[in-house]
């Protein structure tokens, strides 16, 4: 799906690509599983999603394009980080090296463990003032 090795690919509903036209146009990638952005970092803590995104001047000079839209317009957004296992499906974990072996001695968990402490239950505190009795005023 995605050529890079790190960063998100954020889908857009129809309707939002449909509203946003040709704006969004050239920071669409197409895939197999469809049109989307690629960025290298997001915000999504707003009203607003915030991708920010690598780009070139007509000179040549790298310039990072921070891309604005509305959170509803997003479909779904996958990472495309490459620097560990994540996702559902077999996972194959290489065996540790004899180098990585460490031996600990085993020990008791801490919750088993009995745990002795004073319990002090405080007395309750009586109010010196005794209560004004007195009667509501008729209603009138």
């Amino acid at each position: 799906m995605l050529d890079e090795t790190q960063g998100y690919a954020v889908f857009l509903y129809p309707q939002a690509l449909e509203a946003l036209g040709e704006a969004i146009r050239p920071y669409m990638h197409d895939g197999p599983s469809g049109p989307h952005v690629l960025c290298n970092s997001i915000d999504t803590g707003g009203a607003l999603i915030e991708m920010t995104i690598e780009g070139r001047t007509a000179e040549g000079n790298a310039i990072a394009v921070e891309l604005m839209v509305p959170a509803n317009m997003v479909r779904m957004i996958v990472s495309a980080r490459s620097d560990g296992v994540f996702g559902f499906g077999p996972r194959v974990v290489a065996p540790p090296s004899e180098a990585d072996a460490v031996a600990v001695p085993p020990t008791a968990l801490a919750s088993a463990q009995t745990v002795h402490a004073p319990v002090e239950i405080p007395r309750p505190m009586v109010d010196p003032v005794t209560p004004v009795m007195a009667k509501l005023p008729p209603k009138v």
